[in-house]
Order: structure tokens, then sequence, then C-alpha cells
């Protein structure tokens, strides 16, 4: 560690991609030395964003635009994409560097492709952690780009300074932009592919979820006229820009009215809680490992239903 350290918080993106690796294992030496590392990079400050889409919206393809569109502005662009797992062999195929070649390649940019891992919320168990990591690695913007299957990717949120929700022209249901889930929790909602022949349409699904976010509560965190929908085209990079300066007016509102800092106090506090409840679940497990056997086979069975075998070994654990 006291070599990786340096290297990383002077910026050498080797050095960083071993970082995040050693970030994500599982094994309890790596876990210990991956907190060191952590310990030892300087405590930087980044933008963080979250975007999140359905398959096929057009993420990777924003994000390569909207990446270079910042380092040919002079920012530092790190991008953390959460691939799907396969639930059956846990492995995944991590393409997101092939679909962003150009960005790939610039010196001001690092992209890691990272699994899932089946962890819920879209995002991985350790994105947090390599948040930390590209930060104290100087980054100024971190992008991260959750797996993108639907309404309940909620936990990037928890992480992210700004959340941007990619939509796809003529979804075809308009109820969508009232739900609750991913809807409520976008600070802008970007309607993607808004050229050719669907530039009519993007313009129809951009007016429908600005009219539906005026029916949404007016949250605490937001200055007037916020959360927007906007339309962009990411293929022919038209609208980049736009959307960039509503971030910034969101952010800097933020910034000035102390919701920025009280925001990353609060998602602090979610990860304290989140960390607690996973190592409580791990030394449950580990404790009673027999006695979890047994009563699962009871389970399996039938003969003990699932919230009867919990307490039985909660039980004899926490007397």
């Amino acid at each position: 560690m006291t070599d990786l350290a340096p290297k990383v918080t002077a910026g050498n993106r080797r050095a960083l991609a071993r970082a995040i690796t050693l970030i994500e294992s599982g094994r309890a030496d790596h876990r210990a030395q991956a907190a060191e590392l952590l310990a030892a990079l300087p405590k930087r400050e980044a933008l963080r964003i979250g975007l999140s889409g359905t398959p096929g919206v057009g993420k990777s393809t924003f994000i390569e635009s909207f990446g270079l569109m910042l380092v040919e502005a002079g920012l530092r662009v790190a991008v953390l994409a959460i691939d799907p797992s396969s639930a059956r062999t846990g492995g995944s195929i991590l393409g997101d560097k092939t679909r962003m070649d150009q960005l790939a390649r610039h010196p001001m940019a690092f992209i890691r492709p990272s699994p899932s891992q089946s962890h819920l919320g879209g995002v991985a168990r350790r994105t947090r952690e390599a948040v930390v990591a590209c930060e104290g690695a100087g980054f100024d913007i971190v992008l991260i780009e959750t797996v993108g299957v639907g309404q309940s990717e909620t936990m990037v949120a928890e992480m992210c300074d700004l959340f941007v929700l990619l939509l796809a022209p003529a979804g075809g249901d308009e109820l969508q932009g009232v739900k609750r889930g991913i809807m409520e929790i976008a600070d802008l909602i970007i309607v993607n592919k808004a050229d050719g022949e669907l530039r009519a349409q993007a313009t129809r699904t951009c007016a429908d979820y600005a009219g539906a976010l005026r029916l949404l509560r007016k949250r605490p965190q937001d200055p007037d006229g916020f959360p927007k929908a906007l339309m962009v085209s990411a293929l022919e990079a038209d609208g980049l820009e736009p959307a960039w300066l509503e971030m910034q007016t969101l952010l800097e509102w933020r910034r000035d009215t102390g919701v920025w800092s009280a925001r990353r106090a609060e998602q602090g506090a979610f990860w304290f809680r989140e960390e607690l409840r996973r190592g409580i679940e791990a030394r449950v497990m580990a404790q009673g490992a027999s006695d979890v056997d047994a009563l699962e086979a009871q389970v399996r069975t039938g003969k003990l239903l699932p919230g009867a075998a919990a307490d039985v070994v909660l039980a004899k654990l926490f007397p």
C-alpha cells in the first residue's frame, strides 16, 4: 500500500485500476489492505453524477459524447460502468470500453467496467469505495453508470450529487412520468436519440415528461424549475452543452444553500448503516453456519417457514 497509494494520488490510471480491483475483492486480507489504501489517499471532492436508463437507451453513447465534451474543456473524467452479472454463474461481459473507444483512449479519462455480482440497486457493492479512489486520484468528475434494468435503481442516488435518468423517445406510456421510484429521485430527465426520424417523437416525449414532473411534489433540495426534462442527441453531440449548463446551475444552487454538504452527510450515514447491516449478516452466517444449514434443509422440505427458521438462528446468536 505504501507503493500503490502515491501512484494513485499522482493520477496513474494503471495504479487506480489495481486499486479498484483490490477494493472489489472479497478476501479478508484484501479488504484490510483496501481500507488502508483508502485511508492513505487524499480527501478530494469530485462531482459525482449517476446515470441510469433502460437497456438500449444509449447510456454508453451519451457517456462517451458527454465525457469527450468534458475532457475537451480540461476536466478529468472517470467512468464507473456497472454491468449485469449472470444469476447462474456470476460472470459478466464487461464491454463498456469497446463501446466508448474514443473516451477510453483519452489521457484525461478513465473507464472501469465492474460486475454487479447480483447486487441490487443498479450498482456494485463496492462502487462507493471505487468513487472515493477516483476522487483520491484527482478526477474532477465521476460518472456512475448503473446496470439499467428498471424502476428500482435508486441505490445510485445514495452515492452521487446529481442523478440523471436517460429515456428513449416514444416509450409509449406517459403514465411512467408520474410513477414513484426512479422518477421521483431524478434531478434531470434526458430524452436521448433526438435526431433523424426520432426527433419529433423525442420532442413529444420530452413535453410529456416535463408536464408529468410538474405534477410531482416539489423537493426541498431543488430550486424552482427542477427537476427538468431535456432533449439530446448523443450520436450527433447535440444538446450536451445545455444539459451540462443545467447540471451546473442545479449544483451551484445546492452548494450555495448547503444542500450539497447535507446530502453528502446523509449519504455517509446511509452507507455506515449499510456496511453495518452487511457485516452483521456476514457474522451471523459465519457463526451459525451449522445451524443455518440444518434449518435451511427444514425450510426446503416445508417443515419450517423461512421467517420462523430465521428467528431460531437470531434467538441463538442474540439471546
